[in-house]
Formats: structure tokens, sequence, C-alpha cells
């Protein structure tokens, strides 16, 4: 299996966010993938407060990119029962799917390069 260069890494990343800007996806601004991409790999609790400052911006930054995929149906907002004046940020159904499916382009892009095996790619699929 092939190492993956600075170059192959950046051509997938071309060739992928190039197939999501023409295809049936959704508009995200990066602020919003990273948003996103937070709360479906790392541990919950998500918060606004957790996640501008994991993410080093502000809280009306987050505000509203939260807004926007909450909008998407990508993410939800809950009320902390523990704490009713927090709000948790939680994955959804659709965002689940979103995001296997956008996977899926990376995994295919760097098949189709020879950069993963046959054997992580069937992996990857299961």
């Amino acid at each position: 299996m092939a190492r993956i260069s600075t170059q192959n890494a950046l051509e997938i990343w071309c060739d992928v966010t190039s197939q999501v800007v023409s295809g049936d996806w959704p508009d995200l601004t990066l602020r919003q993938q990273a948003i996103l991409m937070q709360v479906y790999l790392k541990p919950q609790p998500h918060t606004v407060r957790g996640l501008a400052r994991t993410l080093n911006i502000t809280k009306p930054a987050v505000t509203r990119a939260i807004d926007a995929l909450s909008a998407l149906d990508l993410v939800k907002r809950k009320k902390d029962p523990s704490d009713l004046r927090n709000v948790l940020i939680q994955r959804t159904v659709k965002g689940s799917v979103f995001l296997s499916e956008f996977s899926e382009l990376f995994i295919k892009e760097a098949s189709e390069r020879g950069l993963i095996s046959e054997e992580d790619t069937e992996k990857a699929a299961a």
C-alpha cells in the first residue's frame, strides 16, 4: 500500500470538494464542517461554549453555524436535562448519513489512486 503524499491528499481533497460543490450536497462552510465533525467524531456532550473553546472561535460564530446545520437537520439542539440553562448539540440520523456518504467519497478517491487496498476499502464500507 502506498503512502499518501501531500500532493495525493490535496488532489483527493480537491476532487471530493469538486464533487460536493457540483453535486446535490449541502453547501457547508469550512467552519460548519469543523463543527459537524466535532459533534460526530469527538466524545459528547457538545455545547456552544465547548465547541467555541475547542475550535478557538466565538460563541456567536458557533451559534450561526449550528443554526445552519440545524436547518439542514445535520445536528439538533436539546436542553441539557441536568442544567436547563445549557443546550446540547446532538447528532441526527441525517447528519450520520451525510458524513458516511461524505467519507465514502474520500475512500473512493483514495482507492482509485491505489492509496488504500481493496481490503481496506471493503472494511471501510462495512
